[in-house]
């Protein structure tokens, strides 16, 4: 079959992204515009000024990702876009974009889960080595600031399949990161900050205790895949409440305002901007923080994993790019003889190329969007 140049569109969250690959294998180009910088002096995503951001940014970014390809927007063979999960009004500002260009253009229109997208991220690069040969069943542990989710993946012919066997209760790994960064004074985005400052501190210094979840998620009663199998759902708003009460028992209120105030007169503060601002206390409290974190999320894809016998585990989304995640998955996983793999760090965070990556099995089986779908904020992947 000849090569398929897919343009996918990505703008579920904060970042507006377009990008060309082919034939779901290579990477042609890649352009994120980040709004980093927009959102900074809230401590967090604000819905509003995202869909405003994106607005400014979907058409030069798109044109970009077309010029860094070396296409036009006729010599592309079918746009993708991300229907969701993710900020309504956000994702509304991508499709609304790839319906006018594939209607202006004649061209098929497909509409991608973001979740799946970051799952075929790891494909796409996996393919771009020259991997093609994963055992399987394959694990995928998706975590990120809006998601925590396990799934098993399956591939029959050109189609992927999901099943759901585990997802967050509450808040998600990521968002766990940004919150306590913010409750200490670290800035935004905090997941970035926290893993660079937990090598000065002491990780078993504060002993957190597991999340225990005792009941099926209610969410999940009467749904069909309730029952299928054992499931090894996550939960991090104990894990937040408990960093509050030792700033509170520990008297660190007056400390944490004084960095906040600090760095925020830097525009772009360094590490040791961070390292000059936090005693031992903090420190050996971030560290204690993700490694707790780690090793929820590490041992909780292990039992799924070994309860499900299966052969691979991805892990991807923009908490895979933690580098101390990384190392302790690659030592557990090695143990237990099972393979292991991760996106680049650039394809770890949102970006379009997975978009355009789960688009190609899609575009294979003529699955087409009509014209009328909309943003699905809550969009389940099956």
């Amino acid at each position: 079959m000849p090569d398929a140049y897919i343009l996918g569109i990505e703008s579920s969250c904060d970042e507006t992204a377009a990008a060309v690959v082919r034939s779901g294998e290579e990477i042609v180009s890649n352009v994120v515009f980040s709004q980093i910088a927009t959102h900074q002096p809230y401590g967090g995503v604000v819905p509003e000024l995202a869909s405003r951001e994106h607005l400014r940014a979907i058409v030069p970014v798109v044109r970009k990702a077309l010029a860094d390809s070396g296409h036009t927007y006729q010599s592309v063979d079918a746009i993708a876009v991300t229907q969701g999960p993710g900020l309504a009004g956000a994702l509304l500002v991508g499709i609304s974009y790839a319906k006018a260009l594939a209607f202006a253009l004649e061209k098929p229109l497909i509409a991608v889960n973001h979740l799946e997208g970051h799952i075929h991220a790891v494909l796409l690069e996996e393919r771009q080595k020259g991997n093609r040969e994963l055992r399987f069943p394959v694990l995928a542990l998706v975590v990120s600031g809006g998601h925590t989710h396990l799934y098993l993946a399956a591939l029959r012919e050109n189609s992927w399949s999901y099943q759901n066997i585990g997802h967050t209760r509450d808040d998600a790994a990521g968002e766990a990161f940004d919150k306590v960064a913010k409750l200490l004074g670290l800035g935004y985005p905090g997941g970035p900050i926290v893993d660079r400052l937990s090598s000065h501190g002491d990780p078993h210094a504060v002993k957190f205790p597991p999340s225990q979840l005792k009941h099926r998620d209610r969410n999940d009663r009467g749904k069909a895949h309730a029952n299928d199998g054992p499931r090894f759902d996550f939960s991090y708003s104990g894990i937040k409440t408990a960093v509050l009460r030792y700033v509170e028992t520990h008297d660190l209120q007056d400390s944490i305002a004084e960095r906040r105030q600090g760095l925020l007169a830097i525009s772009q503060p360094k590490l040791d901007d961070y390292l000059s601002r936090c005693d031992k206390t903090t420190l050996d409290l971030v560290a204690s923080f993700q490694r707790a974190i780690v090793e929820d999320l590490m041992g909780k894809t292990l039992e799924a994993a070994r309860a499900y016998d299966v052969a691979t585990l991805f892990v991807t989304g923009g908490v895979a790019a933690n580098q101390e995640l990384r190392r302790q998955f690659e030592k557990e996983a090695g143990r237990e003889g099972l393979s292991v793999y991760f996106p680049s760090r650039p394809l770890s965070t949102d970006n379009a190329a997975m978009v355009a990556a789960a688009a190609y099995p899609k575009f294979l089986a003529g699955d087409f969007a009509s014209m009328d779908f909309s943003a699905e904020a809550g969009m389940v992947l099956k």
